[in-house]
Formats: C-alpha cells, structure tokens, sequence
C-alpha cells in the first residue's frame, strides 16, 4: 500500500520547482554505441557490431543534476573537465539540460572522464573508459573547493556524487560539511570507498549493498530474501550509523529496493518499485538526486524513500542514462496499488 498520495506527491514536486540543488562530483560524458550482430569477426573470436547509431549523455555527477532539472528543480554543478572536446560537448549537453556549468573547473592535465558503452541488440556487450583516476593536485583541489563555497550559498542542498575519479578528497568534504552546517543546509553523498575518507556527520549517505560492507570494514554475505532478515546486512547499517553518524543511511538493493535506516529506529524495508528492468545505468543517481530533492521539498525520510524508489523504478524502464519526469512519476503513484 503506498504511502505517499497522488495528492502529496503533487505537492512534493510543486516544493521541488522552488529548489535549487548544488552537486559536486565527478562528472563524466556518458557515449552509446549501438547496432547489431549478426557475425563473428574472422580476425578473433568476437562479435562484429554492425553501427547503427550512438547517443551521449551527462554521466556521473553531471547525470544527477540533470536527474533533479527533470523533476523541475534548478541545478549546479562542480566539477572538473578536461580542455578537450568531450568536456566541451559535456558543458553544451548539461545547458540543454538547464544545468549551470559556472563550477566547472577546466584543467589541461586531465581528460574529461567518458565511458563508451556497446550496445547490441538492447545487451551491453563492451564498455570502454577513458579517464584520469589519481587525485586531484593541490592547486586543483584548490579551485574546486572555491567554486563549491561560492556556489553553496545559492544551494537548498547540496549533493556530492564520488566515482573514484579523484574529485572527492577530504578538504573538499571537510570544507562542504563546515559550509553546509554553518546554512544549515542538506549535505548527502554517494560513496565510493575506494579510498578512505571521514564521511561521518552527513545528512544522508546513500551506498549500495556492496559499498555499504566496504564502508563498514564487513565482508559482503549473500543477500537474504528479506532485507530485514539478513543479519549480515543489518549489522553493517548497524555500525556505519554508529561510526559515520549520518541523519540518513539508505542502502540500495538492486532488486531488493532499499533499506532506510535512521539511529534509534527500527530499519525499514521499500521493496523495489521497478514493473520492468531494461537498463540499471544511472539507477543510484536518480536515487540520491530524487529522494534529497524530497527531503529538501519537506518530505519525512519514508516519503523520501518512496518517492526515490518511485523514481528509480522509473528510469531502469529505459535504455541509456535516463531521468524520471513530474508526469512520469505522477503517473506512477496514480497507477500504484
């Protein structure tokens, strides 16, 4: 039985259209390759894709802000890109979108981050990355940081989507909670441990199942059945709001939906949304962007959740790195049982 009406999901994202979300991160061109196979090349043992078309979108960080321009929000972005065509194709598809690029930051040392995906007959078959993974240099992280203070003050929350890309360093976080705590504004991040940082004492903390046993030092267990039955799952929940003290911790679940946890409460399990899975590209984004925009339009973290799933469900019905529309979801809530 859902909890959110049609009613209150209606004033949620008419809250949302006054909302301004600034998101800092790794933004990346996201490309698509696709065509058909039909032969095995003579040359080795693979597949021949006959081209058919190819498509590029906003990725990474820059894929959230375009998920929360979507649902009618205004949207910032802080990032860096290389002096390269990719980074300049990437700044012209965010302002189609209605993304301000203003905190981009251009450096001629690093390529913009693009990820090829070859796609044949709707299967991925092949993905291609190109990227500069190591950390940002001093003088770097030094503009970055300027561009996120400048922008925060114009931001109702503020997002930080971590790829691994070497964006997301310690001075930049410690710098955004100061900022944020200071406004009293929203501050939720999309973790990647592949390096350690000090994450405690964000508002939301949104990891999925296998990031959320990194973070807690736990080695992963297949999951359960029911999310709320596996131990193993409830222990890390457990300890993560124990060490890293986030107001939120959401872990997603893939097709298990998530698990909303909140210290002193008991968890709570949302079963996924989705009536169809075509392409889980991008799902974790849609999640963080849609469940803060939320929160940020005054939702309770239940609602949030709901309404996140919602959207999610959503967008793993299409192909490529998509986004969820108002009436879309609106559509979605009038139809669910």
């Amino acid at each position: 039985m859902s909890r959110l009406s049609p009613q209150r999901v209606h004033q949620l994202l008419a809250a949302a259209a006054r909302l301004r979300v600034l998101v800092i991160g790794d933004v990346m061109l996201d490309q698509f390759v696709r065509g058909r196979v039909s032969r095995i090349s003579p040359e080795a043992p693979v597949p021949v894709l006959e081209f058919e078309s190819e498509e590029f979108m906003p990725g990474g960080a820059a894929n959230v802000a375009r998920n929360l321009t979507a649902l009618g929000a205004g949207a910032a972005v802080v990032g860096i890109v290389g002096a390269d065509d990719a980074g300049a194709q990437l700044r012209r598809l965010l302002a189609r979108e209605r993304v301000s690029t203003v905190g981009l930051v251009a450096d001629k040392g690093r390529a913009t981050t693009r990820k090829t995906r070859i796609i044949a007959h709707h299967q991925h078959i092949a993905r291609v990355d190109r990227e500069s993974r190591g950390p940002a240099d001093k003088a770097l992280q030094g503009r970055v940081i300027s561009a996120a203070i400048a922008a925060i003050g114009r931001a109702d929350a503020v997002l930080v989507g971590d790829y691994g890309k070497g964006l997301v360093t310690q001075p930049l976080l410690n710098q955004l909670r100061r900022h944020c705590r200071a406004r009293g504004v929203w501050l939720g991040l999309d973790p990647k441990p592949v390096h350690a940082l000090k994450l405690s004492g964000l508002s939301l903390i949104t990891p999925n199942r296998r990031e959320a046993f990194a973070l807690a030092g736990m080695e992963d267990t297949a999951p359960r059945g029911n999310p709320l039955a596996d131990a193993a799952l409830c222990r890390v929940a457990k300890r993560l709001l124990a060490t890293l003290t986030p107001s939120v911790l959401l872990i997603t679940l893939g097709d298990q939906g998530m698990l909303l946890c909140r210290s002193g409460r008991r968890p709570l399990h949302v079963p996924t949304a989705a009536r169809e899975v075509f392409d889980v590209s991008g799902a974790g984004d849609t999640v963080i962007a849609s469940f803060t925009l939320a929160m940020a339009a005054g939702a309770s973290p239940e609602e949030a959740a709901e309404f996140s799933n919602h959207a999610a469900g959503v967008v793993v019905g299409k192909v490529g790195t998509a986004t969820v529309t108002p009436a879309e979801l609106m559509a979605r809530f009038a139809t669910s049982p």
